[in-house]
């Protein structure tokens, strides 16, 4: 499920001139823990945090000075939990970058007047798929973890986003409405082949592999409001995992495929929540009065 966030996009000058990024890390705990990076706008705009795994020690890793119509949204772990992709409009237009962990060093990668966001790093590292309209519609992309040549995949006349690359490295999954609505598609990584797996007449969205790559996570509103749903990788067995009368979105897997985090309105605002991969047990991570979104499950080194 996207958000899209509504306001003037502007031209706000050059990276340097514009924003101050903010570099310190949590408290040192020995080996790293799992973190899961999210968006929230609790800051005033909306912006890039992360927190342990159990919600603690929350941090703004990308802090901007006063420009509140700016987004930093769509946190993607590289795989080694080194890097973070994320899309901005802090520039002239609507890009991927790419920072460290603790959020130094952000590289502009795309550069391009249409919109280009939703990173997905390949298991290796080396290539992020993303999606972009560059071609006058939503398609998938994939371009070298440096930001050059980026290929579309899809070729498509429908409108395909949100990629998620398997944990092999020989597929990704996305949303794409080529069917007259949301359904969740799985592609060779070079874009061949593509299959519908979801085939449901509601809107299913938002595909999310699990690390063994058996799993894939999505977002449905096939019950009536926006659920999260598990099936497995063909397609099959699909199981609503939630159950709320809120909505919910955005699930993301624990490295160990025990956990998967969503965002939810369950509690009146938008939170983390996360919940064994059976869907119980759910518990709310953020606890904050303001909106958190998109979760993103750090893998553990």
């Amino acid at each position: 499920m996207r958000f899209r966030r509504i306001g003037v996009r502007m031209a706000i000058g050059t990276l340097l001139a514009c924003c101050v990024w903010r570099t310190e890390s949590a408290p040192p705990t020995g080996t790293p823990p799992a973190r899961i990076a999210f968006e929230t706008n609790r800051d005033g705009n909306w912006e890039v945090y992360v927190m342990d795994a159990d919600g603690g020690h929350a941090l703004n890793l990308v802090r901007l000075d006063n420009r509140l119509e700016v987004s930093d949204i769509q946190p993607a772990w590289s795989p080694d939990g080194l890097t973070i992709a994320f899309y901005s409009d802090l520039d002239e237009y609507q890009e991927i970058f790419v920072m460290n962990a603790d959020g130094s060093n952000p590289i502009h990668l795309t550069e391009n007047e249409a919109w280009d966001g939703e990173p997905s790093w390949s298991p290796d590292g080396t290539r992020i798929a993303f999606a972009s309209t560059r071609d006058g519609n939503g398609e998938i992309y994939v371009m070298n973890a440096d930001g050059p040549d980026p290929i579309n995949l899809t070729r498509h006349d429908g409108d395909d986003y949100a990629p998620s690359w398997s944990p092999d490295g020989s597929k990704i999954a996305f949303h794409t409405n080529r069917e007259g609505n949301p359904e969740v598609y799985v592609m060779d990584a070079n874009g061949a082949h593509p299959v519908n797996l979801t085939r449901n007449a509601a809107s299913d969205t938002s595909p999310a592999w699990s690390g063994d790559g058996s799993k894939i996570a999505f977002a449905s509103n096939r019950d009536g409001n926006w659920e999260i749903y598990a099936m497995d990788a063909d397609g099959s067995n699909p199981i609503n995992l939630t159950r709320s009368d809120a909505r919910e979105g955005a699930p993301s897997w624990s490295s160990d495929g025990s956990k998967i985090a969503f965002h939810t309105n369950r509690d009146g605002n938008w939170e983390i929540y996360a919940m064994n991969s059976d869907g119980s047990n759910p518990v709310n991570l953020t606890r904050h009065p303001l909106d958190d979104l998109n979760p993103a499950w750090s893998p553990v080194r």
